[in-house]
């Protein structure tokens, strides 16, 4: 006798993994894929057949680099990709007050029964990265979350920097409007001063020399800044110094533009 399949209510659900990717988007060239993540994640990524993603494109060109080593379960062109859509992604959607992206749609896979995985161009997704949302959808659907191990560009700055990293909270991006971004730079110093609080910040890649050099023109003097590039890359550079000292180096110090992240604190 044939028995009917289970509803799909009543398949358990799969696990929503968290996929970390290495930290040389943007970079060439790039590292091996080895040297950045853990042979765990690389063999998970490979079976995987269900993605949100915040880039498709950047994520098809992961896939093309794990199936290097490690075989893909399926055909790249079957393997199936959702985008967050751009204001999930770019704003998040923690403020308080604000309408709160549902994801749900985008777990529809892990609903009835697959394994999934949610992956950032680079680092950890939902940590300074977007993804928070499709986390938090799983959490309230039921579905198991499960982050792999990998690079996370901000915990290698803050532990490569010196400052302090019991405490520390990340602020995203800074104004791009000079008296403005003055402003948020003299609000974060002073909280760095008085509580003893590093913060962390970024910028778009091609702005950070202006940054730097508002930094250096806008912090007091023995303020410690540090600027981080390059992290897990033959080239990777880390640098902490007082803004007085950054301000003398002047364009000697210039940051590139690859992806960094800054620091300040005591």
């Amino acid at each position: 006798m044939s028995h009917a399949a289970p509803p799909a209510s009543a398949l358990p659900a799969g696990t929503l993994f968290l996929m970390p990717a290495p930290l040389d988007f943007g970079c060439e060239p790039p590292a091996p894929l080895e040297a950045a993540l853990p042979r765990l994640a690389i063999e998970t990524a490979a079976r995987l057949a269900f993605w949100v993603s915040e880039n498709a494109r950047s994520t098809r060109a992961f896939l093309k680099r794990v199936n290097a080593i490690a075989p893909l379960a399926q055909p790249l062109q079957a393997v199936q990709i959702a985008e967050l859509p751009r204001a999930a992604h770019k704003q998040g959607d923690h403020a308080g007050g604000g309408a709160r992206f549902d994801a749900r749609a985008l777990l529809a896979p892990a609903l009835v029964g697959h394994d999934m995985a949610l992956i950032s161009e680079a680092g950890l997704p939902a940590v300074a990265d977007p993804g928070s949302s499709v986390v938090r959808a799983a959490h309230e659907a039921g579905v198991p979350v499960q982050p792999l191990a990998g690079p996370s560009s901000l915990l290698l700055a803050l532990a490569a920097s010196g400052l302090n990293g019991q405490s520390f909270a990340f602020n995203g991006y800074l104004p791009q409007e000079a008296a403005a971004r003055a402003r948020r730079i003299r609000e974060l110093e002073a909280l760095a001063l008085k509580t003893g609080q590093t913060q962390l910040f970024i910028e778009t890649p091609y702005r950070n020399a202006a940054l730097l050099h508002a930094l250096a023109h806008t912090l007091q003097p023995a303020t410690r800044l540090s600027v981080s590039q390059g992290l897990t890359l033959p080239a990777a550079r880390c640098r902490t110094l007082p803004a007085s000292a950054w301000r003398r180096l002047g364009a000697n110090a210039a940051p590139g533009r690859e992806p960094a992240i800054f620091a300040i604190g005591l």
